[in-house]
This record gives structure tokens, sequence and C-alpha cells, in this order.
């Protein structure tokens, strides 16, 4: 069974950078696609960032030009850098793999994901 675990949220204030991290049980890149999905306090998951089997990458609009995802083979980690990060962006960042193509506004359907890591930006 897939298991993946995530790292690397925080306190910044607005205009701040952060990179998370998503370490990986197997080696699972060459078949999952993987993604980055947020939950804000009373709101919907939202998709953020995929990385598809394929090596295609998607990004939901609001983070396009700011988050960028990518991974490292020889770590089996997978990343989103966030640049210019806005109080908006504050949320519970999930990753998550599945076998499956999905859009990215569809990624928190994603069958495997972690527990979370909180990302808080300032004002």
């Amino acid at each position: 069974q897939v298991q993946v675990a995530e790292s690397g949220g925080g306190s910044v204030q607005a205009g701040g950078s952060l990179r998370l991290s998503c370490a990986a049980n197997e080696y699972i890149y060459s078949r999952y696609s993987m993604c980055w999905f947020r939950q804000a306090p009373g709101k919907e998951r939202e998709g953020v960032a995929a990385l598809y089997s394929d090596g295609n990458t998607a990004y939901a609009d609001s983070v396009k030009g700011r988050f960028t995802i990518s991974r490292d083979y020889a770590k089996n980690t997978l990343y989103l850098q966030m640049n210019s990060l806005k109080p908006e962006d504050t949320a519970m960042y999930f990753c998550a793999a599945d076998l499956r193509i999905l859009p990215v506004t569809m990624v928190p359907a994603f069958r495997w994901s972690g527990q979370g890591t909180q990302v808080t930006v300032s004002s």
C-alpha cells in the first residue's frame, strides 16, 4: 500500500516562501500521479498542483506562477515550492497519490493521502 508523509509547513508573512515535502514509501513516480491539495477551515478541499505519471503538470489558477511542483527521484520525494504566499493560501496541505490521471480540480479524490502539514500566511 502506498504511504505518503508531508512535512515543511509553517508560519510565514505574506510574500514569503515555503517548500513542502512529501516522502513516499515506495518508488511510485513511474506508475503513480502525485498531487498537492489543501483545505482551509470551513472550506472544501481544493486541488493545488499535480504531477502526473506521464510527466505533465497542472496547477490551480490561484497558484499559477507562484507554486511549483517537482520531484526528486533519488530521494523518492515530491515537493511543492510556494513563493509569493498570500493569506488566502493558509490551509492544511496534503500530498496524495493515485494511479489515475485526473484534472487538478479533482485531485482531492486521489486515493492515498497523508496527514497533512499546516501552512499559515499572515498579512
